[in-house]
């Protein structure tokens, strides 16, 4: 873990969030600036900058399937949602560790961005 990544810290329960799931490999909690009435963000513990430097499938899939059992609990895997994950600034990543956004609970635009 990173000592001043925002995520991290999270992660370490330095700094509080509404979290709606975690488990032995991510943590999943309310994005602070929704995008939709469900944004959810899926952070894995291991600290990883962007998906540039990510090495581990089993880590991105773990990420993906963590979303779809929130999406499950949260009233939107059968409506239908999108996951996303942005890399780096030009894409709109602003914390340097790789999340997943789960965004659901209204109709989702095509293309997007």
């Amino acid at each position: 873990m990173a000592e001043d990544c925002l995520f991290c810290r999270i992660i370490r329960q330095e700094i509080p969030a509404k979290l709606v799931f975690e488990d032995e490999h991510c943590v999943a909690f309310r994005d602070i600036n929704p995008q939709a009435p469900v944004h959810v963000l899926v952070v894995p513990r291991d600290h990883v900058p962007s998906l540039n430097q990510a090495h581990n499938p089993a880590m991105l899939g773990h990420l993906q399937l963590a979303a779809a059992e929130i999406a499950k609990r949260e009233g939107i895997a059968e409506p239908g949602y999108r996951t996303v994950i942005n890399t780096n600034r030009g894409a709109g990543q602003t914390v340097f560790h790789i999340h997943l956004h789960l965004l659901g609970g209204r109709d989702l635009g095509w293309p997007p961005g």
